[in-house]
This record gives structure tokens, C-alpha cells and sequence, in this order.
């Protein structure tokens, strides 16, 4: 991977919907140039995929919250992973160091709904315990990185 590949990938990160003409102009190569790097990066699994940024609160999902999961001792972890990855509200995972096995990043409407996924959490064989963080707005997020490229 070299500085164009970079500057490709900031780019799309910024505006994932430019053409590639206007990634080309952007750096210094031929739109079938950009196309064929383009195609390589996805190929190579560098470049995973392309998403809409949704206002989640236009779709009904206003309340984000974090819930750290503690694992019991005798939990099989991959039970657990599956169990949590069934769950749509849950839209990341991460696996951490620490107390807590696993932090989650979980979307939905209302705080009854958050409420009852973390009764549904905590149900779950292989949970210890859950602890809950409530984001009272949202700053920003899925930030790109500057100077990749």
C-alpha cells in the first residue's frame, strides 16, 4: 500500500459516493487508474464495505447507550458472541481488557426498550453482569482519520 492507496482510502472515507474521475483528479491518476486501485483495496479486504450515515434518531433509534459485559467464569465465549450478534439493537462490539469481557454500542427508540435488551443481556448464558452508560447526546462519530494519505 502506498501514499495514493492512502489518500484513496481518506478520501472515500470522507465522501464515499465520489466517482472515480473525481478521486482521480483528487490524486493525480486516470479514472481507470483509481478504479483498478479501488478494486484492489476492496479485494484485499482493506476496504470492507460503503454505508449510509443515518440519522438515527430520524429512524426511530434516538437513545445510544454502552454496555460493558462481564463473562462468568465457566462462559463459552463464542455462546456469547453469538447470542449478542443475534441481537439487532447491538450495532458494535469489542472485545476488551479489563473487567469487562465486552463492550457494546446498542441503538433504540425509547429507554423501556433499553431496558429490556439489558434484561435480555443479562439473561444470557455466560453473563456475569452488565454495566450501562447512557450517551446524552452524540458529539460525533466514525470520524475519519485525518492524514491516512
Amino acid at each position: 500500500m502506498d501514499s495514493i492507496d492512502l489518500r484513496l482510502i481518506d478520501l472515500l472515507r470522507e465522501n464515499a459516493r465520489s466517482s472515480y474521475a473525481e478521486l482521480a483528479r483528487k490524486v493525480g491518476l486516470s479514472a481507470p487508474a483509481v478504479h483498478e486501485r479501488v478494486g484492489k483495496l476492496e479485494a484485499a479486504g482493506t476496504i470492507r464495505g460503503y454505508r449510509a450515515d443515518v440519522d438515527h434518531e430520524a429512524v426511530g433509534l434516538g437513545v445510544t447507550a454502552l454496555i460493558g459485559i462481564v463473562e462468568d467464569s465457566g462462559a463459552d465465549t463464542d455462546d456469547v458472541l453469538t447470542a449478542v450478534r443475534a441481537m439487532p439493537e447491538v450495532e458494535s462490539c469489542y472485545f476488551m481488557a479489563g473487567v469487562e469481557s465486552y463492550q457494546l454500542i446498542v441503538r433504540v427508540g425509547t429507554i423501556a426498550e433499553l431496558e429490556q435488551l439489558i434484561v435480555r443481556i443479562n439473561r444470557t448464558p455466560g453473563v456475569a453482569s452488565t454495566r450501562t452508560g447512557i450517551a446524552l447526546s452524540t458529539k460525533w462519530e466514525n470520524r475519519p482519520q485525518p492524514g491516512l494519505g
